[in-house]
């Protein structure tokens, strides 16, 4: 499988949070999947670290691309394609950040890692 996970989801992976569903947890710790954190769940935990809204994600605030190679994921850089469709997408969602997932998961043809039942509504393939 070909995953990209959400930001909650990497934030929960990371913690042992039992808010993961222990087949994610399955799925993200087996070697036979190709698994991915995208640029833009850097710049959400840095942005809500900042903002006191995730005061647990200090090292992934302070070294995100260090802390997510620990854990053996590599990060999906944010290409002006993946912009581009994140601001046409035609989907009535706010959050800047799930859209930019979501054209990730789109062009990049990866599942997205993601408790979030809204994001159902692009039409994207969603593991949870």
């Amino acid at each position: 499988m070909r995953l990209l996970l959400d930001t909650h989801a990497l934030l929960w992976f990371a913690a042992g949070d039992a808010a993961l569903p222990r087949r994610v947890r399955a799925l993200l710790e087996s070697s036979a999947h190709d698994i991915v954190v995208s640029a833009g769940s850097a710049w959400e935990i840095a942005t809500k670290h900042r903002l006191g809204k995730l005061p647990g994600a200090g090292p992934f605030a302070a070294d995100f691309e260090g802390t997510a190679a620990a854990l053996g994921l590599e990060v999906l850089v944010i290409t002006g394609r993946h912009a581009q469709l994140a601001g046409q997408l035609a989907v009535a969602h706010r959050d800047p950040f799930d859209r930019m997932l979501v054209a990730q998961a789109q062009l990049d043809q990866r599942q997205l890692v993601s408790g979030d039942r809204a994001l159902d509504a692009f039409g994207i393939e969603r593991v949870w």
